[in-house]
């Protein structure tokens, strides 16, 4: 597994599961030109990389995930806001959600306006207690970006999306996990090895299989009953020619565990 190096960005490989560290912890890991075009890479990298099965997306530090734009570079920038959000953080957005494997979002600490949209682009989310997520937009007078108004109301409903987009409010831990927004709050002592605990079984199973589960969910939230029916039928017959499948029937028939390769 090949692990570049970056400026702003910490990666570390074991077992199959690449973790990705946003590293400013100085400015709550808040996102430069620098770190949006480092994630960019290392999500396209890892997609490329057959030995990457599973990838955990944390904060450097314990107060934050990440605190969204860094205002102060982007006070100084000649782009426009919509410059900035179609060259750097929409293709970061729809990588995260295309890529054919695993993400989850370890979220250790707050994570705010950008920061949020990115952890709601994972596809679970597991968070410390005392962590927070804010759509944070509307606190100087914007909109939610980088995905959000896509996010929010398919996790935890229109009313509350609003709700969350207009009032910019902290969102607690608690909070999220009764909304929907998170998969798991635990304590802060026990997200490391429980993130990690489920990136390796992740990063061991039929990861071809997570990327058909993953293209079809999001083909789902824009079909109709019988459209998707006809893609399952496309995307089970494209699982059944896989290495894993015919490992997994043979593991089934001789009643052990199956070895998947991600093939």
């Amino acid at each position: 597994m090949a692990v570049p190096a970056y400026d702003t960005l910490l990666t570390a490989a074991s077992g199959g599961t690449l973790t990705i560290t946003m590293n400013r912890p100085a400015v709550y890991n808040a996102l430069n030109e620098q770190m949006k075009k480092d994630l960019l890479d290392a999500f396209r990298q890892a997609g490329r990389d057959p030995a990457v099965r599973c990838i955990v997306l944390r904060g450097a530090g314990d107060k934050a995930f990440c605190s969204g734009q860094d205002l102060k570079e982007h006070g100084a920038s000649r782009r426009s806001l919509r410059q900035s959000l179609e060259q750097s953080y929409n293709p970061l957005i729809r990588t995260m959600r295309t890529i054919e494997k695993p993400v989850i979002g370890m979220i250790n600490g707050v994570a705010a306006g950008a920061g949020c949209s990115i952890a709601l682009a994972c596809d679970m989310r597991f968070m410390s207690d005392s962590a927070r997520l804010i759509e944070v937009f509307v606190r100087i007078g914007l909109v939610p970006d980088s995905g959000s108004h896509w996010f929010l109301p398919r996790l935890a409903g229109m009313a509350r999306a609003f709700e969350y987009a207009a009032t910019g409010r902290d969102i607690t831990a608690e909070e999220a996990g009764r909304a929907g927004l998170v998969n798991r709050v635990v304590a802060p002592a026990d997200l490391e090895a429980v993130t990690m605990e489920l990136a390796g079984t992740l990063a061991s199973g039929p990861t071809r299989t997570y990327g058909l589960i993953k293209r079809t969910l999001n083909k789902a939230l824009a079909s109709d009953l019988d459209s998707l029916l006809e893609y399952e039928a496309i995307m089970q017959q494209t699982a059944s020619e896989t290495e894993d499948h015919r490992e997994g029937l043979q593991a089934f028939l001789d009643k052990r565990t199956p070895t998947f390769r991600g093939r």
